[in-house]
């Protein structure tokens, strides 16, 4: 890596060798885990920066700490930007992921014991959308809405139906695993009917939101809380959006609630994340990501492969591969002796456990990041099938990456970085 880390390279090796290894992994794998992206250089310059050294607990203008003027400044840009980039009326720019976003949503709005409604994590939803071993299953009473077996789309018919029953306080809607588009006014209209809270996890929307290609939620909901390092190509950190009614609540429960100093150098890579995403370049960059993902999944289904719901209106989707006689576990294992990386997920109604699974997930922001485009996807498609079909061929997937090396060499990340 050239004159880069220099200092960590001589004092502590160990850790400087794993950076390297990552670097390369990164520079020649294909990374289609969708919740998964590169930054920019600016990003990471920001993220490396000596405001990692600053404690500034509370928020502009009103911090705990002295020395602030300067990240006041950076946090209150990334507000502003976020702000104007999703046309919301309040932004909180601390929380350290999305779950932290979701945590401090929760309890602002709600009461522990209050019900919840919100998609099963089995048909696609999150685990910090009331999974039992999560905070969200231990603190407040889920209520678990599903897709419907036959089109794989959310039911809404069965959600209404779980409403007018029981009468949840809060709604959340989003998912961790859903392609298809989520219909924020309905879910508006029956929030509404029971005087419950609207809340939209846009965690894996929120690039495709900012860029117009994605219904926007922020019309519709009291909050809505995302991740800012998927398909919005920032730092791995977290954001709430929310009405200036609920401003104060999610500020104050977010510090000093549940979390302590933000992290300064984080908010700095936010706030250099937001910027880009302002940009007219960031629209044509998320309608390739859209397109790319559309692509991918119909080369995949013309390669024999079964689409869950049977496309795509976002960034990813997943594969169901019971009809290839493999499990998603096997299918990622695979696919990872070949270069190409992607995770094993549970579909919808899936008989296998959830560590085995029946399919795999796809998305396609990171690669689209290196510049792929449409011609590229169709190559993609062609690797993922030669290695499932190889998939006992160790030599043969060997030989594959081979193959995705010289693709991700016409597509550099940052090219600096293997000098």
């Amino acid at each position: 890596m050239g004159k880069m880390y220099t200092q960590l390279k001589k004092q502590d090796p160990q850790v400087y060798h794993a950076l390297l290894e990552e670097t390369q992994r990164q520079a020649w794998t294909l990374e289609l885990i969708a919740s998964e992206n590169y930054t920019s250089e600016a990003v990471l310059e920001a993220q490396g920066s000596v405001l990692t050294n600053k404690y500034a607990e509370g928020y502009p203008g009103k911090r705990y700490y002295g020395g602030c003027a300067f990240v006041d400044q950076v946090e209150t840009l990334a507000m502003e930007r976020a702000k104007a980039l999703f046309g919301a009326e309040h932004a909180n720019v601390q929380p350290h992921s999305g779950t932290q976003a979701n945590i401090t949503v929760y309890l602002a709005l709600l009461n522990a014991g209050d019900t919840v409604l919100g998609l099963n994590l089995a048909h696609g939803g999150h685990l910090s959308h009331g999974h039992p071993l999560n905070f969200s299953g231990k603190f407040f009473k889920i209520v678990p809405m599903n897709v419907h077996r036959d089109t794989e789309t959310l039911n809404y018919e069965e959600a209404e139906s779980l409403v007018d029953q029981h009468k949840p306080r809060l709604i959340l809607v989003g998912a961790s695993n859903y392609s298809r588009i989520f219909d924020w006014e309905r879910f508006r209209k029956m929030a509404d009917s029971v005087g419950a809270y609207l809340v939209a996890d846009i965690a894996h929307y929120a690039g495709l939101i900012a860029a117009g290609l994605y219904p926007s939620s922020v019309p519709w909901a009291d909050c809505s809380t995302s991740t800012t390092h998927k398909t919005l190509r920032g730092p791995r950190g977290g954001l709430i959006l929310s009405r200036t009614a609920h401003a104060a609540a999610v500020d104050k429960t977010n510090f000093p609630g549940n979390q302590g100093g933000p992290l300064m150098h984080v908010i700095a890579g936010k706030a250099v994340c937001f910027g880009e995403a302002l940009k007219p370049s960031f629209k044509k960059y998320q309608a390739q990501v859209l397109s790319n993902s559309r692509h991918l999944a119909k080369a995949l289904q013309d390669r024999g492969f079964r689409i869950v719901s049977g496309g795509t209106d976002c960034h990813l989707f997943s594969v169901d591969l019971r009809s290839k006689n493999l499990t998603g576990k096997e299918a990622e294992e695979t696919l990872d002796k070949a270069g190409i990386t992607v995770n094993k997920n549970a579909i919808p109604y899936d008989p296998q456990k959830p560590f085995i699974a029946s399919g795999i997930r796809i998305g396609t922001p990171a690669v689209t990041t290196r510049g792929m485009k449409e011609r590229e996807m169709e190559m993609i498609a062609e690797y993922i099938t030669e290695a499932l079909v190889h998939k006992s061929e160790d030599r043969f997937l060997k030989g594959m990456t081979s193959k995705v090396k010289g693709l991700c060499k016409k597509f550099p990340i940052y090219p600096n970085h293997l000098k």
